[in-house]
């Protein structure tokens, strides 16, 4: 839980990603970052609404996540045993799990006077996976380390982890999905999940 709510606390900066992703095909990653964290940063500050930030979420981040990817992850072996159908049901699940709990985070964590680094990436011609290395920094707290996994993809850069202080948003889930798949199979897990977002989506 803690490291969702510091993921969630500087989830800016995937919108400042997907934003600039969207406006500029075939960029660089670490370009496409830096030359708008400033300007999403400076207009997500400017509102709490958990709606809003949701809708944004829905329209500006999830067309650049590579969600199948971070869903098999996170199942890890399991995902072999399910079925297509219990595959597509585990990552929708699993996505509406992460907008939300991101976006009550990011609710909460708007107006503060955090500031970005993104450090440059040496991306070759041929390459289709890198790690774009950023560093969060506000008045008062030690900085925090934000990596961003990125795989090449036939429509463009898409994120498929997210690892802060060394821990990787996949890994951290991987040990609970496979303690609930053990106790009550990859249904139960699929149940677990949608519980949660009715949840969240009550709250």
């Amino acid at each position: 839980m803690k490291m969702m709510v510091r993921i969630g606390s500087v989830f800016v900066l995937l919108f400042a990603f997907v934003v600039q992703a969207a406006d500029t095909p075939g960029a660089a990653p670490d370009a496409l970052v830096k030359a708008t964290v400033d300007e999403v940063l400076s207009a997500i500050k400017q509102t709490r609404d958990k709606r809003a930030l949701h809708e944004l979420a829905e329209k500006k981040v999830l067309p650049h996540f590579d969600f199948q990817a971070m869903t098999r992850l996170a199942v890890g072996r399991s995902w072999r045993d399910a079925s297509p159908a219990q595959q597509k049901a585990l990552e929708n699940a699993f996505r509406s799990l992460l907008v939300s709990t991101y976006t009550t985070a990011l609710s909460q964590s708007a107006g503060s006077n955090q500031t970005v680094e993104v450090k440059p990436a040496q991306v070759k011609a041929d390459e289709t996976d890198v790690t774009v290395k950023t560093l969060v920094k506000e008045p008062g707290r030690q900085p925090i380390a934000i990596d961003y996994r990125m795989s090449k993809t036939p429509s463009g850069w898409k994120v498929y982890d997210v690892v802060v202080e060394n821990l990787s948003l996949v890994t951290n889930y991987r040990g609970s999905f496979n303690s609930e798949i053990s106790r009550s199979g990859i249904d139960g897990l699929i149940r677990t999940l949608e519980s949660k977002n009715r949840q969240l989506a009550e709250g």
